[in-house]
């Protein structure tokens, strides 16, 4: 997967055909709210289907399947691994639904299916004890009618919600409308309540639910042939049995497991392993589409027959849709794809009875779900033509810099300070001239404590010396040395929350350079 396949820009494409009425079963089609008029005429409007039942646990897998569909190998190919989908009515009975925009919104569930693995499989990747039946991970995925982009948004499964008055799956008792925690909707009422549950929170019309178990996701990522990860720290988790050095790691089926699992890495809890997730989710995407699977009928086939065995998804979402999909998508490349959480507001607010939840920016959530329903970008344009910017471990705001010169180059310090600023690092002081006197190259003096700021500072200057100096505390001193010239942009993992903006990647800025 390295370095990343160049892949020209996909041609933008009429509309889809729409189907003829007669191809929509009145038995099986479930029931769907009357969608309101168009807002914007000038635009090619995607066909849109009946809603069903539902797709995919860690999402990876599912969106994998609209991936290797790309190749266009056909009706037949297709329908042969269609027919191995599970089926459920995740819409029966549904009303008073939110009206449906451009593009095709899918709600990507991920299960707890561990009761399917065996038990050296459950040793080996720590899944010991009882699946929960609840929903271990949940994403919204918007394609845009144009079929040029995918948009994944992350919604933590601790997120507050209130869920309507319905019949509990368990019980079999009426419920009243009552708070929850969003993947405990699953428990409850099952994909159906899940279902009613986003819309209400997002204002989004779901179009599919699709639903994948650990075993699914293992068995899928096998079947590609791994997915490569990169990270800049080590990732040591003692609850899943992740241990991954810095750099490039291929994941096989259960150490992929192991890694969308993760929470107990660091600090960010079920933060962190939803960023990682859809990290995987772009390396998954990358991995197929650079691998020849689209290229190849016999192998599609195997691969989406393992990658469909285990998936359950609605009635409505069938061969055909895999087929257009396929058309519309040829060319899709990690770029293609964006990424990003729902933001939020308070991260532990406690709920009587139902515990510690997340809750959802009053602002700038319902500002992410308007652009999904209005079937705009949730990134910012990036220059394709500017130098990618490399990742480092500690997010450049969060070090604190002094730039000093040690060349004969006057103004050099002041346009290195420029740089490093403008790339993120928290520059402070006025440039000077440097103690260290004439320099040959750019020395960055650090306390030791602070090695880990070091080296994402050492990242922007290509060739500088490190010094570690005990008690100097959080500021790094920089004496720019006579051979400095570029600085290089850095950024960290994950993009920083900024007022008024939507914290967002593309699938390429996530995949290994």
């Amino acid at each position: 997967m390295c370095p990343p396949l160049a892949v020209p820009p996909a041609p933008r494409r009429a509309p889809l055909p729409a189907r003829p009425a007669a191809e929509v079963s009145p038995v099986t089609a479930p029931f769907r709210s009357p969608r309101p008029a168009r807002r914007r005429a000038a635009r090619p409007r995607a066909r849109r289907r009946p809603s069903g039942p539902r797709w995919g646990l860690r999402i990876g897998a599912v969106v994998s399947v609209l991936v290797l569909a790309v190749s266009g190998v056909g009706h037949a190919v297709v329908t042969g691994v269609e027919s191995g989908i599970g089926r459920v009515d995740a819409f029966k009975g549904m009303s008073n639904r939110p009206g449906g925009g451009d593009g095709l919104n899918f709600l990507v569930v991920g299960t707890d299916g561990r009761d399917r693995l065996t038990a050296a499989e459950k040793q080996k990747y720590h899944l010991g004890g009882a699946p929960c039946h609840c929903t271990d991970t949940l994403m919204l995925v918007h394609l845009s009618a144009d079929r040029d982009r995918a948009s994944v948004i992350s919604l933590p499964r601790d997120s507050y919600a209130e869920v309507p008055a319905h019949t509990d799956a368990v019980t079999g008792r009426q419920r009243a409308k009552h708070a929850i925690k969003l993947n405990a909707a699953y428990a409850e009422g099952g994909p159906s309540l899940t279902v009613r549950t986003v819309e209400h929170m997002t204002g989004v019309h779901i179009d599919h639910y699709l639903e994948v178990d650990f075993t699914s996701f293992m068995r899928s990522v096998d079947a590609v042939g791994g997915v490569e990860i990169c990270t800049v720290r080590p990732l040591r988790d003692s609850f899943t049995g992740l241990d991954l050095p810095v750099g490039k790691s291929r994941l096989n089926g259960g150490q992929a497991l192991q890694y969308v699992r993760s929470r107990h890495l660091d600090g960010s809890a079920d933060l962190g392993r939803m960023q990682r997730q859809q990290r995987f989710l772009a390396a998954l995407i990358h991995k197929i589409t650079s691998s020849g699977v689209l290229m190849n009928p016999i192998r599609f086939r195997d691969v989406a027959d393992t990658m469909l065995r285990s998936v359950r998804a609605d009635s409505g979402f069938g061969a055909n849709d895999l087929v257009d999909l396929g058309q519309a998508m040829r060319g899709f490349t990690p770029s293609s794809s964006e990424f990003t959480s729902v933001p939020l507001g308070n991260v532990a607010q406690p709920v009587p009875g139902v515990g510690s939840t997340v809750r959802w920016d009053p602002v700038q959530a319902p500002k992410l779900f308007r652009a999904i329903r209005e079937d705009q970008p949730i990134t910012v344009p990036r220059d394709r033509k500017e130098p990618r910017a490399r990742v480092v471990d500690i997010p450049p705001g969060q070090v604190q810099v002094r730039v000093d010169n040690g060349s004969d180059r006057t103004g050099l310090a002041a346009t290195v300070a420029r740089d490093l600023h403008a790339t993120g690092f928290a520059t402070t002081g006025v440039p000077g001239n440097s103690a260290l006197g004439k320099v040959p190259r750019t020395v960055i003096v650090y306390d030791p404590r602070w090695d880990r700021s070091a080296r994402s500072l050492a990242a922007a200057l290509p060739g500088a010396e490190l010094r570690p100096v005990a008690g100097r505390g959080p500021v790094l001193q920089v004496t720019v040395g006579q051979g400095q010239t570029a600085v290089q942009r850095v950024r960290a993992e994950e993009p920083p929350q900024k007022p008024g903006r939507i914290a967002a990647i593309t699938g390429d800025e996530a995949v290994c350079p």
